[in-house]
């Protein structure tokens, strides 16, 4: 017969591994109350998720009940639903209703979890702990008794060994005793006792041993088996409790499941489409198209509905045709190109949605959306060229025939720059308009549309010049005011009036600058005294009907009579003792020898404000030679008119030598501007320019600073006239 396998046992492998044994059977009964507790919070768990289940359906039954007609058929339907919802809702109502029921499922799972799991193992600990318990106290009874053999067979041998002693006595005293025969007597009797003792002793050993050996290969191993028994049973227990539990998830689940696969059955009858019928169906109502826009009149010029079609109009709508024309094939192509694009996205939309792709289609409808939107853009401003040109080749016909349109560009003027067309200046921080590539033609954006199409195409520097010349006299005549007077204002005497002062007496040299003999104080010319004509256009002139008389002052007064006396502050004057040519903001450019009004002095910055004809500006202390100021000439009652002329002057620079004038350099100028008081900056380390917007430096040379760091970490400064910039962590303000 084949051997059966036997499972080892607890007494038969461990013999007297009780306590341990029973220490690992105590931890697995303590662990029913840790797996006990588990099931107990999982189903406070189940419970809680099933009231947050339930919460949450409750709160979008009632969103849904609050939307549900403007979700249905709009906020403005033309005819209400009742209590139909549409499509979508329906399937929404079935979500909600599927969760409440999972919610049931989950609370009913949670309560037996308690009743058929949790409870039982709490019960189940509660009696494996009372046996195994029982298991100690029998284990400390045999442990007791194998303690107590021991040590009755420690005392008999201690008799034993008490007996043997007195022996041994007895005979001592047999060899010293007077009384030989009765000390033998006592040793026989004394040896007899002896012998009997050693007898009880070795049997007490025989008992002793053959107890160890029952509670060492009976006893022990049957309470050792007996404890196993009971940790297995534990085991069975514990196995069928799970078992209970994983039937009741499965259990759960499985409602679960089925309650979502009719979730599931019930959305593929929501087709896209049964939404947008019930809409369509609850707001159709009658419709009318807006009318079409029409001409209105201004209600300051009547005015009709038909396009002016004169000269100067042709040229707008020419120019507008043109334009239009130009773009409309170009913007018609464009139109084509983007609806061929997106057909062809919406194909693939379409291979996505069957399942033949395998891409993002929201990042496809997005594209889609955008690609439309950019036709939408470019199908406008066909339309727009589209109606133009009808428009206008319905009103003048094709205009556009022979026409030799310009080569406009947009161009930014940097130098003052007048419109060919209307003459005025092309003004601005930075100037915009258009310049014809072809003949130089200049126009504001403004006046674009109004050049007329007569480009005498590619010309020469010198023909360019020449035709400049001849569009700014035409375009300039514009701007003249009519001569005569208008027909609405009524014809006025003339009225003339003539200096009476042909001179001021005066001892300085200052009185020559404004003297009228003739004599010339410097070599100045007409540029300079004279402002220049104003670019933009003439204010029309306007004759008013009513004249005042003309001042006083202009009035030749009677013999004897005197001109009041004229109490304004004589001006300063001073003359330049070098040329000077500006080379920063504020500054002014004077010849050598020009005199000049001295506006604001130098106030220790090294520069003073003049007047050189109409020019203002600053110019350095070192190259101006200030007049001392004149005396006041005093009223003596006589004629301003019998005065002679003053011819007299102390100083020679106000008469013109003959020869060329010899151009003297100026003194080093102060590196100044208006009346600031410099801020100087000493380099702390060397440092080499990356661009050309940079100075170099090195450790300890100067610089003026123009400007501190803003906060990019850069400041201004200016070295030799030049003003660029340096790291600002690289400098420091001077203190001397």
């Amino acid at each position: 017969m084949a051997e059966v396998d036997v499972a080892p046992t607890f007494g038969a492998e461990l013999k007297d591994g009780f306590k341990s044994a029973n220490a690992w059977v105590a931890n697995g009964i303590a662990w029913l109350d840790d797996i006990q507790g588990f099931y107990r919070e999982r189903s406070a768990i189940e419970k809680e998720h099933s009231a947050k289940l339930n919460a949450l359906a409750k709160k979008y039954f009632e969103k849904k009940s609050k939307k549900s007609a403007s979700l249905s058929v709009g906020d403005t339907p033309a005819m209400t639903p009742g209590s139909l919802e549409n499509a979508s809702l329906t399937i929404w109502t079935t979500h909600l209703t599927t969760l409440e029921s999972i919610a049931e499922e989950h609370e009913k799972f949670g309560n037996e979890l308690i009743q058929k799991v949790a409870d039982p193992l709490k019960y189940f600990a509660a009696k494996f702990d009372e046996l195994r318990k029982r298991h100690v106290e029998y284990a400390a009874k045999l442990e007791a008794e194998r303690d107590s053999s021991y040590a009755d067979l420690r005392k008999t041998k201690a008799k034993y060994d008490a007996a043997c002693q007195e022996v041994e006595s007895k005979r001592k005293k047999t060899e010293s005793s007077f009384d030989k025969a009765k000390a033998q007597s006592h040793y026989q009797q004394q040896l007899q006792d002896m012998n009997n003792v050693k007898n009880t002793y070795l049997i007490a050993i025989n008992v002793t041993n053959k107890q160890k050996e029952k509670y060492y290969h009976e006893y022990v191993p049957e309470l050792l088996d007996s404890l196993q028994d009971l940790s297995e049973f534990r085991t069975t227990k514990l196995n069928s409790l799970w078992s209970t539990a994983a039937s009741l998830e499965t259990t759960m689940l499985q409602q679960s499941n089925s309650l979502v696969e009719h979730l599931a059955q019930e959305i593929t009858r929501n087709q896209p489409h049964l939404d947008s019928m019930m809409y369509i169906r609850h707001n159709m109502g009658a419709w009318q198209e807006p009318p079409d826009k029409v001409f209105e009149p201004s209600p300051v010029w009547h005015d009709d509905d038909l396009m002016v079609t004169d000269e100067a109009a042709k040229v707008f709508l020419r120019n507008v045709l043109n334009k239009s024309k130009g773009q409309l094939g170009e913007l018609r192509r464009e139109v084509d190109k983007k609806r061929r694009e997106i057909e062809g996205v919406k194909r693939v939309k379409q291979r996505i949605r069957e399942g033949k792709e395998d891409k993002d289609e929201v990042l496809v409808v997005s594209q889609i959306f955008s690609m439309q939107e950019e036709l939408h853009q470019v199908d406008r401003k066909r339309l727009t060229a589209e109606v133009e040109t009808s428009t206008i080749t319905s009103a003048v016909g094709d205009v556009t025939l022979g026409a030799k349109n310009h080569n406009f560009k947009s161009q930014t003027f940097k130098i003052p720059t007048n419109c060919d067309l209307c003459g005025d200046r092309i003004w601005g921080l930075s100037a915009k308009g258009f310049d014809c590539r072809d003949c130089g033609y200049t126009c504001h954006n403004k006046c674009e549309m109004k050049v007329p199409a007569e480009c005498p195409g590619e010309l020469s520097k010198e023909e360019r010049k020449k035709y400049k010349a001849e569009r700014q006299a035409a375009a300039g005549a514009l701007l003249k005011p009519p001569s005569g007077t208008p027909d609405h204002i009524a014809e006025l005497p003339a009225l003339s009036r003539s200096n009476t002062m042909n001179s001021l007496s005066s001892g300085y040299a200052a009185s020559a600058n404004r003297s009228i003999s003739g004599s010339v104080a410097s070599p100045r010319t007409p540029a300079d005294d004279t402002p220049p004509e104003p670019s933009g256009p003439r204010p029309a002139v306007k004759k008013s009907r009513l004249v005042a008389p003309p001042p006083a002052a202009f009035i030749s007064e009677l013999p004897g009579s005197s001109v009041p006396p004229i109490n304004k502050p004589p001006e300063k004057k001073g003359k330049m003792l070098y040329s000077f040519e500006a080379n920063g903001e504020g500054e002014v450019t004077v010849p050598e020898g020009r005199q000049v009004t001295i506006l604001e002095p130098d106030d220790g910055s090294g520069w003073v404000k003049v007047r050189a004809g109409y020019k203002e500006g600053i110019v350095p202390a070192t190259y101006l030679e200030i007049f001392p100021e004149p005396i006041v000439p005093q009223d003596t009652g006589s004629s301003i008119r019998s005065r002679p002329a003053s011819t007299y002057s102390n100083s020679g620079s106000s008469v013109n030598t003959a020869g060329p004038p010899v151009k003297k350099k100026g003194p080093a100028v102060a590196p100044r501007r208006g009346a600031k008081k410099l801020k100087y900056v000493v380099a702390l380390y060397d440092y080499t320019a990356q661009s050309d917007v940079e100075h170099s430096m090195t450790e300890g040379e100067r610089f003026v600073l123009i400007k501190e760091d803003p906060g990019d970490g850069w400041a201004e400064v200016e070295k030799g006239g030049v003003t660029k910039s340096v790291p600002a962590s690289y400098v420091q303000v001077a203190t001397d």
